[in-house]
């Protein structure tokens, strides 16, 4: 654990996509199916405020379905992808079909070793091991 994980970027003007409590899929072959969110790394909010994340970020998750080994376990994740309109700095505006994490170790290094499905650019830039498993950057 040589290199420092980075948590989060810029928050400026970026709007609420993911939350606590959301349903998100696993993009990665690690035997989870359907995720929740139960935190987000990093957030420093406001009392009585929900924590939301967005492309990129690292989130904690709950699996809710998935293979037995990893059912009801805890473990850190990355979203790729969102269904929620972004804004690039080109100003392009960019949505996906749904919202994905890929589930990673502590170290930063995915769990799987398969990403199923696009990934969004600024996650591969930002992840660049999440990047080399991915067939598809978007």
């Amino acid at each position: 654990m040589s290199e420092k994980i980075q948590v989060l970027g810029s928050r400026k003007g970026l709007t609420p996509a993911l939350q606590h409590y959301s349903v998100v899929n696993v993009a990665d072959n690690s035997g989870g199916k359907e995720a929740m969110i139960i935190g987000v790394y990093g957030y420093r909010g406001v009392l009585r405020r929900v924590p939301f994340a967005n492309i990129a970020d690292m989130v904690m998750v709950s699996i809710k379905k998935g293979t037995p080994e990893v059912r009801k376990q805890k473990f850190r994740a990355v979203i790729v992808r969102q269904r929620m309109p972004y804004r690039r700095p080109d100003g392009t505006w960019i949505s996906f079909e749904d919202n994905a994490v890929v589930i990673i170790n502590p170290d930063g290094t995915p769990k799987g070793t398969e990403v199923r499905g696009p990934i969004a650019r600024e996650a591969a830039e930002r992840w660049p091991k999440i990047a080399s498993l991915a067939t598809l950057v978007v």
